[in-house]
């Protein structure tokens, strides 16, 4: 073959995942997406809830899934599960829905198993420390807290998913998950115009606000006008910074006072940003309380996040001088384009510098804990130095103390609150119809004939359970008894189909580490339309 079109084909073959998930690159990225085709996902049960939330990771590329399922097809499945066709009636549900979802995407790697995910879990414990994550979905609760202690000890993220007629719900369970990027909706800009370093301070020193040319004067950037403003009212405030309601518009009067026209568009950027100047200097107490966490003292064990975390606790007690590494990018604003430029030089600048610190930082923590220098990449030390004031921490609860030792206080208050009561009625009759089947043999309704008992019995199941979580004087509403009867344990498309596009959405940020997954049990009540997340 010729070296150009051998070439071509080449550069086809390495375009192609970035052709195909283009969408998506843009919301995590590269390193999300190496880290999303690297992950193994195994899925408990493939019904519609535990498809639908599998279609959407094969969808986005994950590197491999495993199904495990002991039932057959059948008739019923037909008109909830598109993920099965009528030739698969009487066949392996594992093996037709992994066929299906191969199809969707063939760079992905699938397996199946027929065994119910039941008995794995207690015969074989071991099987689930393969995988990146497990997606565990229509288990009774007997089985969520073996699973659950079995995934904490192999350190594998596990996400339950349950559909249940109109209701549903998912619940991320890990012992740590820690973020490096977890892209906030709302985030301050990184400027320190109230805190400039040398660099941007003798910048500033270069302009004169008191320009007599007016089109010098409407292009100054409102950073500069900011940093000038700043400095003015700390030195005649005994360095303090505009902090009542009535000196911030004191602060915001005295830069609208230097303006010669009423066309300044750059002084009224620089009003609109004027908060910017009123934020508290140094980190943030959520990022001290991560630099004071005992996992920041460094071991052999420690994670690369640990490892980032234990230096930049050096770097903000020293070089820092109080601050976290510069993130180092501006904002659009009006400007000139020499003034633009230039200030975006010295941002840089100071990003980098404060990035090389930081690697050297590292590199003596891993050297001090016997690990190799440079086995944490620049890359990632790069990628934690510009989000390291939006780092986060997650842990979570084990489902069995949740389940055993639950806050009292908090399931009174949502059962008191109108907003969360729907809610926590079906957080508890969730739970109670497991204890239902574990007397009864059989979900509430599931067979045709004795409603009444059985909305008598789960009623009284219901109570007993509550009087076992210490809320004696609380009471689920008759009407959600009744409508938990009659959903028959079933999986309804459309509901399994939310559950399932929830549930991928958390694993999509366990596995990329980006965003922040739920804290808490997510519980959908599609009669009143609402989702509510319960930290209990």
């Amino acid at each position: 073959m010729p070296p150009m079109k051998r070439k071509k084909e080449e550069e086809a073959t390495i375009s192609e995942p970035k052709t195909k998930y283009d969408r998506q690159l843009r919301i995590w990225g590269e390193l999300g997406q190496a880290a999303l085709e690297e992950a193994s996902i195994c899925l408990l049960n493939c019904g519609p809830t535990g498809s639908e939330a599998l279609k959407n990771l094969v969808l986005g590329g994950v590197g491999s899934f495993t199904i495990v399922d002991g039932s057959k097809v059948e008739l019923g499945d037909l008109g909830n599960n598109f993920m099965v066709d009528e030739r698969s009636v009487g066949q392996s549900k594992a093996k037709s829905v992994c066929a299906f979802l191969q199809e969707l995407n063939d760079a992905v790697k699938a397996t199946f198993i027929e065994e119910n995910p039941d008995t794995l879990i207690s015969t074989n414990p071991v099987f689930f420390s393969q995988f990146t994550l497990v997606i565990a979905t229509q288990l009774v609760e007997d089985s969520i807290v073996k699973l659950d202690r079995i995934c904490r000890e192999a350190n594998v993220k596990l996400v339950f998913a349950r559909s249940y007629g109109l209701s549903g719900f998912v619940r991320v369970s890990v012992q740590e998950h820690t973020i490096i990027d977890s892209k906030p909706d709302h985030f301050l800009d990184d400027l320190r115009l109230n805190n400039p370093w040398p660099e941007l301070k003798g910048f500033v020193e270069t302009i004169d606000l008191n320009a007599s040319d007016p089109v010098a004067h409407k292009h100054i950037p409102y950073v500069v006008i900011l940093v000038k403003m700043a400095d003015e009212w700390t030195q005649s405030h005994s360095g303090n910074l505009p902090s009542t309601r009535e000196e911030k518009k004191e602060f915001k009067d005295l830069v609208k006072s230097k303006m010669i026209s009423m066309d300044e568009d750059n002084y009224k950027e620089a009003i609109e940003a004027a908060f910017k100047v009123f934020a508290p200097r140094g980190i943030s107490s959520e990022i001290r309380q991560i630099c004071n966490d005992t996992c920041a003292e460094p071991s052999s064990n420690s994670s690369d996040f640990w490892v980032m975390v234990a230096a930049l606790k050096e770097f903000v007690s020293n070089e820092g001088d109080g601050e976290a590494p510069l993130e180092g990018s501006i904002p659009d604003m009006t400007s000139s384009t020499e003034h633009y430029i230039n200030l975006q030089k010295i941002y840089q600048a100071k990003a980098e510098a404060d990035f090389l610190v930081m690697e050297e930082r590292v590199k003596n923590i891993l050297k001090k804990i016997g690990r190799d220098p440079s086995s944490i990449s620049k890359a990632t030390i790069k990628s934690f130095c510009k989000n390291a004031r939006k780092v986060k921490v997650c842990r979570y609860r084990l489902v069995e103390d949740e389940f055993s030792n639950p806050s009292v206080n908090e399931i009174q208050k949502c059962f008191a609150d109108e907003d969360y009561s729907g809610a926590m009625g079906f957080y508890v009759l969730l739970r109670a119809v497991d204890r239902f089947t574990a007397n009864y043999n059989k979900f509430p309704g599931q067979f045709d004939g004795g409603m009444d008992e059985d909305i008598s019995r789960l009623k009284t199941t219901a109570l007993s359970l509550l009087t076992d979580l210490g809320c004696n004087g609380s009471v689920v509403p008759d009407d959600l008894i009744n409508e938990m009867c009659r959903f028959g344990a079933s999986e309804l498309h459309v509901v399994a189909a939310f559950i399932g596009g929830i549930a991928s959405q958390e694993v999509i940020k366990l596995v990329t580490k980006q965003f922040v997954p739920m804290l808490g049990t997510y519980i959908f009540n599609g009669i009143d339309h609402k989702s509510q997340l319960l930290t209990l």
